[in-house]
């Protein structure tokens, strides 16, 4: 018997829905950059959201174990970590190009020990991808910018392993909700020296709640009810596209505009970790950073 309403959203529709929600919420966030900084805005972020999953999930924490708790720590620094270098990259460079990099981590993750011809063309397409958006000349894109979201994407790959752990020891609800309390924990030190307390306004709140909620709240819970019907692989090819909805969400919204090369970048890299996805014999998904 359910307790709980399902959502009456077929399962690929509710994934796209989720992408869009996702960099929505990243439009808002550069938006809120020039005011509050980009570590202060993913703190913004990451602390509401803790509360949001908090209040949502009700998580129980006096029977968890010296594992559990272990576990869970590493969990939400790494989330942390992944969510501030990533905003970080994303105030130096487009919200496209940012995206794209940062899937270079899962996509490694995925083929890493492949010994397959195949997989090796997946590598080739990505490394030509990151040679596309690699600022070689002076072309205004910041080079610390683009080895921010690389650091992201290591984190996001790490994120992964981390998750796929944790998700056999405790309950997924609980693991998430704790673990942002410890990502909390990470960034709020970088959000006051980038002085979030003397630049937040009440009007800011507003924009982190709307953060949180289609950067986090959102797009998890349409996520979750999704993967009940797909398979992982069909999840992992449509979170694939994640890279091109980016770029134009930052050419709408923001009015980041690439190159064609830039755009060939972006193209590679969905194509890749798409293909990846598609000729895995042991699938790695491509899990939402929250």
């Amino acid at each position: 018997m359910k307790n709980k309403k399902e959502l009456n959203i077929p399962p690929v529709p509710a994934v796209l829905l989720s992408i869009i929600s996702v960099q929505g919420g990243a439009a808002i966030a550069k938006g809120i950059f020039p005011v509050l900084g980009a570590a202060a805005t993913a703190s913004l972020r990451i602390v509401l959201s803790a509360f949001i999953l908090i209040l949502f999930n009700r998580p129980k924490i006096k029977n968890l174990s010296l594992k559990q708790w272990k576990y869970v720590a590493l969990y939400g620094l790494t989330l942390g970590a992944m969510n501030l270098i990533f905003y970080m990259a994303l105030a130096r460079i487009p919200l496209g190009l940012g995206v794209t990099l940062e899937f270079i981590g899962p996509l490694v993750l995925a083929l890493a020990g492949s010994k397959r011809f195949l997989d090796f063309i997946w590598i080739l397409l990505a490394a030509v991808g990151i040679v596309l958006i690699a600022p070689w000349s002076d072309n205004g894109l910041d080079l610390i910018g683009v080895l921010l979201a690389l650091a992201a994407g290591g984190f996001w790959a790490g994120y992964i392993v981390m998750g796929g752990r944790i998700s056999k020891i405790m309950d997924g609800g609980q693991a998430v909700s704790l673990g942002m309390i410890f990502a909390s924990a990470l960034v709020l030190p970088f959000a006051i020296a980038d002085g979030l307390f003397i630049n937040l306004k009440p009007a800011m709140l507003l924009a982190g709640f709307a953060l949180a909620l289609l950067s986090s709240a959102i797009p998890f819970t349409l996520e979750i009810n999704a993967l009940r019907k797909l398979p992982a692989k069909t999840f992992s090819v449509l979170m694939s596209l994640e890279p091109a909805a980016a770029a134009l969400s930052g050419l709408i919204f923001l009015q980041e505009y690439l190159s064609v090369p830039q755009w060939l970048a972006v193209v590679l890299v969905v194509i890749a970790s798409a293909g990846a996805t598609l000729t895995k014999q042991k699938n790695v998904e491509v899990v939402r950073d929250l």
